[in-house]
């Protein structure tokens, strides 16, 4: 089962979004992106899981999977 952050990159990469136009698209800090996607912070926040999703056009669900 890949975490959550590996999910966010793999959807980011779909979609052919660097991780710099996903923070402006979302809103959400560069760092606290990095982390996610590195697996540093394995449970961010639901409001930073909100805005992710939103700027990826997912749910949270397929980001749980």
């Amino acid at each position: 089962m890949a975490t959550i952050g590996e999910n966010i990159e793999k959807y980011r990469n779909k979609l052919g979004l660097t991780q710099d136009d996903l923070v402006r698209k979302s809103g959400v800090k560069h760092t606290t992106l990095t982390k996610i996607e590195g697996d540093f912070v394995q449970k961010p926040s639901v409001q930073v899981i909100a805005k992710i999703t939103k700027a990826l056009g997912v749910s949270v669900e397929d980001l749980l999977k």
